[in-house]
């Protein structure tokens, strides 16, 4: 862990800059949902001017300034311009998705012999991302956290027991923390008080090029992961743990989206190549070589959802750009889908006494100049 935290600062950057901002978190009236509640942004600022905004309205990340090689800024995220767009959103652009992220198949579970329903939200019959009312559309509560290397902000939610067809009350907590490294760090604790199934998510799609700027076909990505999950028509995994070897899913070397995308419809969970499963691991590294913005990603989760937005046509975002297929990719760092019924893959049930707990961090850095 000491020695993944030492890598990724050493290939963090600082963006020098003769009017350097301060690390702060400030907070801003958001407006309010349909339904009168109120809703609060919160910005995030390091030394180097890389920008975070957040909502309370599903823990959404709702914009991400960082720099280009040349010192320029960009928003790398898609999003929308006002609490009606995040509301109206039919993709979950950055949002905290629960309680179980990704699909349950035929949206049923069994738990000790009793068998749970859940909301049949999704083709075939299918549960996906928590239901008809999950994490992404609810109002959090929402605390700004300071301290002496890093700022953000905390989010807590309570899930009754039975919500979605879910057992147990569910207390979760999210914070995001910026610090100067240029780290965007997502942690995440739950307890419940019946045993469940948990699988949470942040889910923002990112351009590196800019949210407006376009298909991300010229991103080159590399992934540490040697396995992947094949799906059904629905995107349900079969069960079957597949090598990459030999197929359009092998990223294990730097490779352009656009040299495999024509064969692979990227909607696929990956398995993370790791040693201790508990241990928060690289998982990912993505260039835009135009911009120069690098992401790096680590994760102490076993799967990654790597999407990019096959389903996605004329959404409408921010400053009036229209999002279209591969407009971004999402690494959706998670357990794998529909563990509820599939006894091979890594358990996501959590027993009242028990504490589920994850760590993902976002790294941003440039290449050098040419």
């Amino acid at each position: 862990m000491k020695r993944l935290i030492t890598l990724i600062a050493l290939i963090a950057f600082h963006t020098s800059s003769a009017s350097a901002t301060e690390l702060k978190v400030t907070e801003a009236d958001y407006g309010q949902t349909k339904n009168g509640e109120a809703v609060t942004e919160f910005t995030l600022t390091n030394e180097n001017g890389v920008t975070a905004k957040l909502i309370n309205y599903g823990a959404t990340l709702t914009s991400l300034l960082v720099p280009d090689r040349d010192g320029k800024f960009d928003d790398v995220v898609l999003g929308y311009d006002d609490i009606k767009g995040f509301e109206s959103d039919p993709i979950f652009s950055g949002c905290i998705v629960g309680r179980f992220a990704n699909r349950i198949s035929d949206a049923k579970f069994t738990i000790d012999d009793k068998e749970y329903k859940l909301a049949a939200n999704f083709a075939g019959g299918h549960h996906l991302h928590g239901g008809e009312v999950g994490f992404n559309a609810r109002v959090w509560k929402a605390k700004a956290i300071t301290r002496e290397k890093a700022v953000g902000v905390s989010f807590t939610l309570i899930s009754k027991d039975g919500e979605e067809g879910y057992p147990g009350r569910l207390n979760v907590r999210v914070a995001y923390t910026l610090n100067n490294r240029n780290q965007l760090a997502i942690n995440y604790t739950a307890t419940t008080t019946k045993t469940t199934h948990v699988n949470l998510t942040q889910h923002s799609y990112f351009n590196l090029a800019g949210h407006d700027s376009g298909n991300v076909h010229g991103h080159v990505v590399k992934l540490n992961c040697e396995h992947y999950l094949p799906v059904d028509e629905h995107g349900v995994p079969t069960g079957e743990i597949a090598s990459v070897e030999g197929t359009p899913f092998d990223f294990r070397k730097a490779t352009r989206i656009a040299k495999q995308v024509d064969e692979g419809r990227y909607d696929h969970c990956y398995v993370l190549s790791k040693t201790r499963p508990e241990e928060v691991t690289l998982l990912a590294r993505v260039v835009e070589p135009k911009s120069g913005r690098v992401m790096i990603v680590a994760t102490d989760q076993p799967g990654v959802q790597f999407y990019t937005s096959i389903h996605m046509k004329e959404v409408a975002g921010r400053n009036g750009a229209t999002y279209n297929t591969n407009q971004a990719l999402c690494l959706e760092t998670q357990h794998f889908p529909d563990t509820p019924n599939k006894p091979n893959f890594p358990s996501t049930l959590l027993k009242p006494g028990e504490t589920f707990q994850s760590r993902t961090v976002h790294t941003f850095n440039v290449l050098p100049k040419k």
